[in-house]
């Protein structure tokens, strides 16, 4: 336990070196900031009106409540998650390919399993971070703009389905780790994910969507009611059992295969 503790602090001491996480909660920030901003102009047409496409964007919206609001959130940790979560995952597992530090990684006194379920230990963390960060900037930005339509049952509905949203993209990030350390770097994992998210929008246009893992989290962020998509059990099911595979296959690459 103390080794896993020492190899988990290693990983904090990178963390805190690097200027990722500070450009990631940046990144978290910004986005309900437009979002804010565009829901600002919906609510005051005049001011949208002069500011030309930005103002056309912004009426886009319908609807200028908190329940709006709080779905666009919901939305957008499902989709701007899994590219940022991705990123997190590619960085954790590919910078030592980057950086030659690989064969001093695997030097030290601990063993590989350790290492590799200490960086997923940092990867679920700093993603559950940065899904506070999103919902907190969120709801002070919601306060600022004064929305209307706020209610304590609303706020619960949508904190439960916001969690359970970030959950299910923060499980998907193992097959991320597993390309990572496949491709020893982060150019493959990054492509991955950006081919996961294409693939998840068309999956789920086409009516699978409840079947293909990337899928799922958009589909949880929709509407209940929306016509093609419903999620059924087996959509959570195979979330989990995407999120074994890649964590098994992770280990079982760091552990059989080739390092430099």
């Amino acid at each position: 336990m103390k080794r896993f503790y020492n190899v988990l602090i290693t990983e904090y001491k990178k963390l805190c070196r690097a200027r990722v996480p500070f450009i990631t909660t940046i990144f978290f920030i910004f986005i309900p900031l437009m979002i804010g901003l565009l829901m600002y102009l919906a609510q005051h047409p005049d001011i949208a009106a002069k500011l030309g496409i930005v103002g056309t964007k912004a009426s886009l919206f319908g609807d200028n409540t908190w329940n709006t609001y709080f779905t666009l959130l919901n939305q957008i940790i499902a989709t701007i998650g899994i590219i940022g979560f991705g990123f997190i995952t590619s960085w954790i597992f590919g910078r030592e390919y980057m950086n030659h530090t690989m064969k001093d990684l695997l030097a030290l006194p601990a063993a590989r399993t350790m290492i590799v379920v200490s960086k997923f230990t940092i990867v679920i963390l700093w993603s559950i971070i940065l899904c506070m960060v999103l919902f907190l900037s969120g709801l002070v930005i919601g306060y600022v703009i004064n929305l209307p339509g706020w209610s304590q049952q609303l706020f619960i509905e949508n904190l439960i389905r916001f969690f359970i949203i970030s959950g299910l993209t923060v499980l998907l990030n193992t097959p991320v780790a597993l390309v990572a350390a496949y491709g020893k770097g982060i150019i493959a994992p990054i492509a991955f994910v950006i081919v996961m998210l294409i693939l998840a929008q068309f999956v789920a246009l086409i009516g699978w969507g409840p079947y293909f893992p990337w899928s799922i989290p958009g589909i949880h962020s929709v509407s209940d009611g929306t016509r093609g998509m419903q999620l059924v059990f087996a959509s959570y099911i195979i979330v989990f059992v995407t999120f074994i595979a890649g964590f098994i296959g992770t280990i079982l690459q760091w552990l059989h295969a080739d390092q430099p």
